[in-house]
Formats: C-alpha cells, structure tokens, sequence
C-alpha cells in the first residue's frame, strides 16, 4: 500500500525579491510548512546571494508574463520587495493584480531625511540629478548603480567614482555601440554593507567634493551620508518614483508578515 503525498502548502507567496527586506521575509516565511516561498530575482547580478525557499532568476515578460506565471504556479499572495527604485517591475505587478486578483504588498523601507549639518540637493530623475550635478563638484561619488551611467556620460569635465557589486557593462566591453559611460570614470567592485570608516577613507582619498545617491533607504549604504556631513561636501539625492495607486504598503518585515498573516486568516 503506498504512502498519501504529502498535502501542499495551503499558500504560496512570491516575493519579488533583490533587497535586503526581501530576504528577511523569505528566511521569516521559510520555516512555516504552510507556506510555499518563491523569491524571484531580476537577473542583473552575476552572483546574487539566494534566499532561502524557491528562487527563479530572469523577467516574466511584462505584466501579462507575471499574471500567468501567478495562476500558473497557483499564488495565493505577491508581496514586491524589489529596489525602491525598480518602478517597471512595481506597475507590472500592480497590472499583474488587476488581472489575477491575487493580492499584492508593497514592502519598502523607509526612504532617508536629511539631518542637522547635511547639505542635500533633490532629484527627480538621474536626468535631472546630472543636469544639477556641475553646479555642485566635479569630483563625484556616484552610486546611483551601474545601468545609468549613460545618463552622466555627456560630464566630460566632471571625474566620476563609480561603486557597484558588478562592473558596468559599457566599462568592460569598451563595444562603440553599447550605451556609453563618462569619460573620466574609476569603478570600485563592491557590495554593502559599508562601514563609516570605510566611507571616510574612500571620500578622502578620492577627494570627493560631491555624493550622488538615490534615495534607497536603509542602513547597508547609510554611512556614506554620514560621511558626507561629515566631510562638509553635497549631497545630490534622486527621489524615489510613487509606488503604484491602490496597492497596499508596509514598511517593514514585521509589517509584511502582519499582512500576510491576516489574508491567510481572512
């Protein structure tokens, strides 16, 4: 006589994942046996560092691609906890909503303020941030991440620091057809989280006069705004894009697992 199956999970939750919180809400949800964890992860790191339960790596093909991978795969619950600033992948899940019916959270920490002493200029757009970007140094810590630098390519009189987990793509092939990068450019391979002292020493020895961020929130990359107030220099901040009307928001894990705790007891 052969053994049942074992029952499925009565709910599968995909994060769409890349952030810290993202992880921290697949480890919370990993050790439930009723709940099904898949994160999915957009690809543009070489080596992510995967979450525990299901991982799939790559795009859905637009919001109708990530509505059918929904009912395909039976999700009961999308919570998107990608970068604050990956605003295609926040409207094609709000679209993927609309279409499934299946619920969806917004997870996104909270952004940065400005405190005592700083001395912070405001962006709506890294266009904006490069026209604004002569007027405050010319020599610049950027950290806007390596798929705009484009954007900052026509600064030909401005010296760019560029740090980011991996190398921009532009800066290795050297391919004339690929976007182009600005010409006076040095990359630092690295990934946070980055420590105060780390953040001093790099802006002394590069004698940085001006910091470019987007405002990602949190603490992995904080230390660089406390460096910056303390070295006196700007700090030229891109604001973030609008989370999509009608989808509800936490900003926290502990808020997420609430939310999720309560659909699954509605």
């Amino acid at each position: 006589m052969s053994a049942e199956p074992a029952p499925l999970p009565a709910r599968h939750v995909l994060i769409l994942g890349g952030t810290t919180e993202a992880r921290r809400l697949a480890e919370a949800l990993a050790g439930d046996p009723s709940c099904h964890v898949t994160t999915s992860l957009a690809g543009r790191v070489a080596s992510p560092v995967l979450p525990p339960g299901d991982a799939r790596i790559g795009g859905f093909g637009g919001a109708t691609g990530l509505a059918a991978w929904i009912v395909a795969h039976d999700v009961t619950r999308v919570v998107d906890a990608t970068h604050p600033f990956a605003e295609r992948m926040s409207f094609n899940a709000a679209e993927a909503q609309a279409l499934t019916g299946v619920p969806l959270l917004a997870l996104r920490r909270p952004g940065w303020t400005p405190r005592p002493g700083d001395d912070w200029t405001f962006a709506d757009s890294l266009d904006e941030a490069a026209e604004r970007l002569p007027g405050l140094g010319s020599r610049a810590f950027l950290t806007t991440g390596r798929m705009g630098l484009h954007t900052f390519a026509h600064l030909t009189d401005t010296w760019f620091l560029v740090r980011s987990v991996d190398p921009p793509p532009d800066f290795v092939r050297g391919d004339p057809q690929a976007a182009p990068v600005p010409p006076r450019l040095e990359v630092l391979l690295d990934r946070g989280p980055f420590a105060l002292e780390g953040e001093r020493e790099l802006i002394a020895r590069h004698r940085i006069d001006v910091l470019v961020t987007k405002d990602s929130g949190g603490t992995a990359t904080a230390p660089k705004l406390t460096a910056a107030r303390e070295a006196g220099i700007p700090v030229l901040v891109v604001r973030r894009p609008p989370v999509p009307e009608g989808v509800a928001r936490a900003e926290s894990v502990a808020a997420a697992l609430e939310w999720l705790a309560a659909a699954a007891g509605a």
